[in-house]
């Protein structure tokens, strides 16, 4: 009978941790972190207590899985699946004891659909709950990331079928091999790298072009456009000539942009001549904040995944530190951040955009814990 009442108790807590979080900037921070305390110390009784739960599983505990995506993703570039969360720590014992701590959905802003903090190892699997949130932000955050990890996840729900395709076919590898010209433009690569180039009325206003010079696993605008397969991936990575030639995209973008390509390298970018003017254009016509998450994502697949990183810590700063591009900010935090294949590289650029946001809003992107280590900055450790 006692274990019962215990039980039927600790669910009771469990359940106004939750809710807590729609009234807790009402409530002292003491009051709060006393309730956390008390919900991990219930948990960890539950957990360690020997007989009937242990090693078992729980009722609906599959279901809740499959419900959440569990299983569904290609666990590659070290993620997992986007239930198994974990991050660092708050609590003085806790970071004592160890260098993580684990997420759990209650946490606030936490994201089921982002992999950002999750750990190659040491992971558990947690409940997926719908997000307590009602943040809009988050709210926008959430529903971008759920394409961004599918992304970072080498798209593996349902494959995109384009017209009747045989599997031998590489249209998007014969076109930067200057063997075949884009739809329905009739444009072939080196005619795009030599007189398109400058010519921003046309990389503005005509909208057929950039599916093509930088070809996805999905469809884009332009119907025409075959979206990539894996097994072209594969072959364009083995080609020096396509390689070369997305590089050159790249550099006729960015000086679209306002952006020079200072090392091939690193991939480091700086301002070009022509910033200011370009900047304008950018805040403008902000249908170019599809067209960079494309070009990043593109970055990603095709070779050029070291390039990522630099490309987004630039955008971070000319939104967060300059404000010169206040049309771009939602699409970089929300998009362009997330695009980043390499997990440590994204944790940092996180951190920067934190340490940089304006806090008259609330920074929506990472668990609200970790911003709270972050806070401490004697504290904080990223790996």
């Amino acid at each position: 009978m006692a274990w019962k009442v215990y039980r039927r108790f600790s669910s009771l807590l469990e359940w106004l941790w939750r809710k807590i979080l729609f009234l807790r900037p009402y409530f002292a921070p003491a009051l709060y972190f006393a309730i956390g305390y008390m919900v991990k110390a219930i948990s960890w009784r539950k957990g360690s207590r020997g007989g009937q739960d242990e090693g078992q599983e729980r009722p609906g505990e599959r279901d809740q899985e499959a419900a959440a995506g569990g299983g569904e993703f290609d666990h590659n570039d070290g993620e997992t699946e986007p239930s198994e969360i974990s991050t660092y720590g708050v609590c003085q014992e806790e970071q004592e004891n160890s260098d993580e701590y684990r997420v759990e959905s209650v946490d606030e802003f936490y994201c089921c659909y982002d992999s950002t903090w999750e750990t190659d190892e040491g992971t558990s699997q947690t409940q997926w709950l719908p997000s307590t949130s009602r943040n809009y932000n988050f709210k926008r955050f959430e529903n971008a990331a759920k394409d961004m990890q599918n992304y970072r996840h080498d798209y593996p729900r349902k494959p995109h079928h384009w017209r009747n395709r045989s599997s031998d076919e590489m249209p998007n590898l014969n076109f930067y091999c200057g063997l075949q010209h884009s739809e329905p433009d009739g444009i072939y690569i080196h005619t795009f790298h030599t007189e398109w180039f400058g010519r921003y009325d046309k990389l503005e206003y005509v909208h057929t072009y950039i599916q093509w010079l930088f070809p996805l696993q999905e469809p884009g605008m332009n119907a025409q456009a075959p979206p990539l397969t894996k097994r072209e991936i594969k072959a364009f990575l083995e080609n020096d000539t396509a390689k070369k030639n997305l590089l050159e995209s790249y550099k006729l973008m960015l000086d679209f942009y306002g952006i020079q390509l200072e090392s091939e390298t690193t991939g480091r970018v700086k301002r070009a001549p022509n910033w200011a003017e370009r900047f304008e254009n950018l805040n403008m016509n902000t249908h170019n904040n599809l067209r960079i998450t494309r070009i990043l994502k593109c970055l990603g697949k095709l070779g050029y995944p070291h390039y990522q990183a630099p490309l987004v810590r630039f955008f971070l700063e000319e939104t967060l530190v300059h404000h010169t591009l206040p049309n771009v900010k939602n699409s970089a935090l929300n998009y362009f951040l997330f695009a980043v294949l390499d997990k440590n590289q994204r944790r940092e650029l996180v951190k920067f955009a934190y340490s940089s946001y304006d806090r008259r809003e609330e920074f929506v992107w990472c668990p609200k814990k970790l911003q709270t280590l972050w806070s401490q900055p004697s504290r904080l450790k990223i790996k």
